[in-house]
């Protein structure tokens, strides 16, 4: 049974608490530098404003890129909804 720890990631200069085991905190930290990467792609675009619609756009992007890509695996798939499920805990 792994060992479940809190770390901090950053989205758009806003820090979030994330839960996760510390064999998935590699995994976190990448998804959450792409996540940040994307959101800022779309910010800086000047098109979408508004921290929530900025993260639904890339929500749908990432998610676009990865059908694309038909590697939508399973374990991807989980983490992908645990991730969208937080994100919207954090922006309630």
């Amino acid at each position: 049974m792994s060992t479940k720890s809190t770390f901090e990631v950053k989205i758009l200069d806003k820090e979030y608490l994330v839960t996760c085991s510390e064999e998935e905190q590699e995994a976190l930290l990448r998804s959450a530098r792409y996540l940040d990467r994307k959101m800022r792609e779309i910010r800086n675009s000047g098109k979408v404003f508004g921290t929530e619609r900025i993260a639904v756009m890339a929500a749908l992007n990432i998610t676009n890129e990865m059908l694309e890509r038909d590697t939508m695996s399973e374990g991807s798939s989980t983490l992908l909804k645990a991730m969208d499920d937080k994100l919207n805990i954090a922006l309630k």
